[in-house]
């Protein structure tokens, strides 16, 4: 940052090379300010009423009107004004540190000279109640705020250097009732002083070294991790964004449970093979590469939105024209797939998301190519090993019948027959069919008719598109809809009103807005990738 990075000063005292940490640290001395001034608050109101609570003839007067207590409130006001100043805006890095080391040694200053007229009071030893407060203040300092040893060491010294100097007042204040007092308090204000320094210095380098191991344990890479936002069969997915580029960005991560051999490498050939793909409507691979412990993972865009699953779950059966809208985005995207050999086999709901894009709304993406399967013409021996073509695999509500009965037999039909069940539920709120066992789900499959969508809900239908849908789901492959492209231009032609821009931006400015969920905040190891072994980077797109 310009600010921190332009000047010798802010380099020195902490390093804020993100804007990140810029607002980081505003907030941690915001925070700084408002917590001392509420125990600054807390002592001075609680002092004043005890003190003419227990002291005869002692009124309210009598306790704001000593001098400690304007020193009192002077303290108070600058922690007060060190809250309220940081609390918004964007001041630069030099104003925040100038802040940092302007407010806590007035603050410590007002405190030190409200302790030497604490004598008045009666108070023979001054000097530790002076480094009593000093000693809360800083150690508070170095917890709450994110600072480096160097910056620590700065402030602490600083705020100091004045309570050294009042100890020489309060010692010839002492010297008529402790003989030694002169002498006593300059050198337990300098021991204790050098204690309370050493004390917040360490705690601050502990602290801030902790904090710069988490942030390393988030990077991945030029990756950094924020927060993990969902877990599958393979690995774990982790919002995260690029560290020179700040690009929100998705990275997906191996398992290290499941990091054998087998597994590696078939997450290896999933980021290979769904690298292949280009179309808009495909979920786009950043870049992929291995940690020096082994441990795989690939970066890909992060997609805020909803998938279809939840999109039926929020707001129930779709509307025929945005259905088209979303199925001829997703017709592209598998006919991209299709046309160089590979097959989705998971095409469902939950696998397509519906995203804002370059101002687009109701942008569909397919994503979790994990169970992707290579044509017999494309794929080599080995991939076809590895992509399990003979084990059952997929989401019963949503397979084709061969592959149940043949699940070598996936095919780009497959996916077609997938596409239209997603279509059905899409346009009825419902699964095509509904039984209480995955069993029973894949038998009708096998064995039963679905029933027609306009009979479902108990209205009529476009009866092209619901012709068209019902093809889908026909038994035998070869009655389908023969390719992507051919499915794609059949739904353009079903006469079903377009889905327009302002349609899309009504129902997405009414959608309630939802947070991300937050599984985890990071992985527990610290991750750093080997670029010397890495592997060769995907060109971004």
């Amino acid at each position: 940052m310009a600010g921190a990075q332009g000047s010798s000063f802010g380099a020195m005292v902490i390093a804020l090379d993100t804007e990140e940490g810029r607002e980081f640290l505003q907030r941690r001395l915001s925070a700084f300010g408002r917590v001392t001034s509420f125990i600054s608050a807390f002592f001075l109101v609680g002092g004043t009423v005890l003190s003419v609570a227990l002291v005869p003839d002692y009124t309210l007067k009598d306790a704001l009107l000593v001098p400690w207590a304007g020193w009192h409130v002077g303290a108070l006001a600058g922690s007060a004004l060190l809250w309220l100043a940081l609390r918004s805006g964007s001041p630069s890095a030099r104003a925040i540190v100038l802040w940092d080391a302007t407010a806590n040694v007035a603050i410590c200053s007002c405190y030190g000279v409200m302790a030497h007229y604490s004598i008045l009071t009666g108070n023979t030893r001054p000097d530790l109640l002076m480094m009593l407060v000093l000693m809360s203040i800083l150690v508070l300092r170095s917890v709450l705020v994110p600072s480096s040893w160097r910056q620590t060491l700065l402030v602490t010294t600083l705020c100091w250097i004045p309570a050294l100097v009042l100890s020489v007042f309060i010692g010839s204040a002492l010297e008529s009732t402790i003989a030694v007092a002169y002498v006593f308090a300059p050198v337990n204000v300098f021991l204790w002083g050098s204690v309370i320094v050493a004390i917040a210095t360490l705690a601050s380098k502990v602290i801030y070294g902790l904090r710069q191991q988490v942030a390393k344990a988030q990077r991945l890479g030029q990756y950094e991790l924020v927060s993990k936002i969902g877990q599958g069969g393979m690995g774990e997915v982790y919002r995260a964004r690029h560290a020179l580029l700040r690009r929100p960005t998705a990275v997906k991560l191996l398992l290290p449970e499941r990091s054998g051999q087998a597994a590696l490498a078939r997450f290896e050939r999933e980021v290979r093979l769904t690298a292949k793909l280009t179309h808009p409507n495909t979920v786009a691979i950043f870049d992929y590469g291995h940690t020096p412990e082994g441990l795989f993972y690939y970066a890909m865009e992060l997609l805020d939105g909803v998938d279809l699953e939840q999109l039926v779950a929020e707001d129930g059966a779709q509307p025929e024209s945005r259905v088209v809208h979303i199925l001829t985005q997703v017709c592209g995207s598998l006919s991209e797939a299709h046309g160089i050999g590979l097959v989705h086999r998971d095409i469902k709901p939950a696998n397509i998301v519906l995203c804002e894009r370059g101002g687009v709304l109701d942008t569909a993406k397919v994503v979790d190519f994990g169970l992707v399967k290579e044509s017999d013409a494309a794929a080599s021996p080995g991939d076809a090993k590895l992509s399990m073509v003979n084990t059952l695999i997929g989401t019963p509500m949503y397979m084709a019948p061969e592959t149940i009965k043949h699940p070598e037999a996936a095919g780009p039909s497959s996916d077609l027959y997938a596409l239209g069940a997603v279509g059905y539920f899409l346009l009825t709120g419902a699964t095509v069919f509904s039984a209480e066992t995955a069993m029973e789900v894949c038998a009708a499959h096998l064995h039963e008719q679905p029933e027609r969508p306009s009979t479902r809900l108990g209205t009529p239908l476009n009866a092209a598109l619901e012709e068209l849908l019902l093809s889908c789901l026909e038994k035998d492959a070869d009655k389908r809809p023969r390719s992507a492209a051919a499915m794609r231009q059949s739904l353009l032609q079903c006469g079903v009103e377009p889905w327009s821009e302002e349609q899309a931006r009504a129902w997405w400015s009414a959608r309630p807005k939802r947070d991300t969920p937050v599984e985890s905040s990071s992985p527990k190891n610290a991750l750093t990738v080997n670029f010397a072994e890495r592997m060769d980077p995907i060109t971004p797109r």
